[in-house]
């Protein structure tokens, strides 16, 4: 899908292909114990720690979610509630995420200096800037590779995204960790194509052509094995396992009342099929809800707009409390950057990144937490001030992750996490 911005910047989305053959998704690189002891990965294993980002495309802003300024000169018409942790107030537009504060941490004093939607939605992703020469890996690769097992029958990195079409994967976003570890994208939430053998196709034919399909292979990798080779080969394998567990896929499996609590919305309909990719075994999942670059008309746009995110976002809080999965599961609520405090002539806000909000729950996260604080009218950030790079430390340090380990590539020691900054100790439970 390529994505519409109000302000005309062009999507930012990288190209994707098709998918290798039948359902092929591919994900290669490093082995896991180049990044992380084999007694501590099996640790993490046995723990079965995932993270969920609902992506708030276009960039949501801090005053109608988690930072509102009620009363004044830049607060807009809607007012602030109390939520279930006393003291804690959030924008009217979610109440029903308000009773869900005891589990939510809320990081108020970020400023990326990136207005950009590219550079900004880069940041967030790799919790790098963006410099010429310099392509660093998305978390969601990076977690794909050190937290999925190597005999994990589904990707480890999935991005349920709005639109529609086939399912494609993304190589970029992997960048140095190889193809193996890149996003396998889902417009629409649609499940890979070809994932029921076709009825002319008997079973032992399907076996001999696979028996075929892997002498070739083989004979190939002895004088043109790498990264992309492997990933090749591993597609096939995955998607073989992937088309005997794609009853995963199939929302219609849910009880109904579960399905009316999510939302027959598009929204709704991804974040459940998001919260049974994880249960699965998919290790990182990703959201996008689309669009909130609300140059015009801000305030309908986020009634609208939150309107779907409010209350299945509630839901899946608590449906993922209820299953026990919440402890092990870090969820993440980002944009790219926040708006403008100042309202525009048309009754829009603007792309601003110097003091905006990310909320944060689950995995290794002290709920019912705010750090960071803005000014009074919410033009700047005056107490914690972080970006990017200390949120990149805090998710791992979250996930029990060192961020202070390398990735290497070619031999060359790359620092997992940026080197300068910090994880914000204060949400860390």
């Amino acid at each position: 899908m390529k994505p519409f911005y109000a302000c005309g910047s062009p999507a930012h989305f990288l190209s994707r292909r098709q998918f290798l053959g039948a359902a092929g998704m591919t994900l290669g690189g490093l082995s896991f114990a180049d990044m992380i002891h084999p007694a501590a990965a099996q640790e993490l294993q046995r723990r079965q720690r995932r993270v969920l980002v609902i992506f708030l495309a276009g960039g949501a802003s801090q005053l109608e979610t988690w930072d509102p300024k009620p009363a004044t000169n830049t607060g807009g018409p809607l007012q602030a509630i109390p939520t279930n942790v006393t003291g804690i107030h959030i924008s009217e537009l979610l109440p029903y995420t308000a009773r869900q504060m005891h589990r939510l941490a809320l990081i108020r004093g970020i400023n990326t200096a990136e207005d950009d939607h590219g550079k900004g939605a880069y940041f967030m992703q790799t919790g790098r800037r963006q410099t010429p020469g310099d392509v660093y890996p998305h978390l969601g690769s990076v977690v794909a590779k050190l937290m999925t097992p190597e005999d994990n029958p589904l990707p480890g990195f999935i991005h349920v995204t709005p639109g529609s079409g086939g399912g494609s994967f993304n190589r970029s976003d992997a960048a140095f960790l190889g193809p193996r570890y890149a996003s396998v994208v889902l417009p629409d939430g649609n499940p890979p194509a070809n994932l029921i053998r076709p009825a002319a196709v008997t079973e032992q034919a399907e076996a001999q052509r696979q028996d075929l399909r892997a002498h070739l292979n083989q004979r190939f990798a002895q004088r043109h094995r790498g990264a992309e080779t492997e990933a090749y080969t591993h597609s096939f394998q995955q998607a073989a396992q992937v088309m005997n567990r794609r009853r995963i896929f199939d929302l219609d499996r849910e009880p109904p009342v579960m399905r009316d609590r999510y939302g027959s919305h598009e929204f709704g309909r991804h974040c459940l099929l998001a919260r049974r990719l994880l249960e699965n075994g998919v290790t990182f999942v990703k959201v996008s809800h689309s669009n909130y670059d609300t140059h015009h008309e801000n305030f309908d746009f986020h009634i609208e707009q939150l309107g779907e995110f409010d209350r299945t976002f509630a839901t899946l809080l608590d449906d993922l409390a209820q299953r026990g999965m919440l402890d092990s599961t870090l969820i993440v609520v980002m944009s790219e950057f926040g708006r403008t405090p100042n309202i525009n002539q048309n009754m829009g806000r603007d792309h601003w990144s110097r003091a905006w909000s990310v909320a944060v729950a689950g995995c290794g996260i002290r709920g019912g937490t705010v750090v960071g604080r803005t000014n009074a009218n919410g033009t700047e950030v005056t107490d914690r001030q972080v970006h990017g790079g200390h949120l990149f430390h805090t998710y791992f340090r979250a996930l029990g992750l060192n961020p202070s380990r390398n990735h290497y590539h070619e031999g060359r020691p790359i620092p997992m996490a940026d080197p300068q900054a910090a994880a914000i100790q204060e949400v860390l439970a």
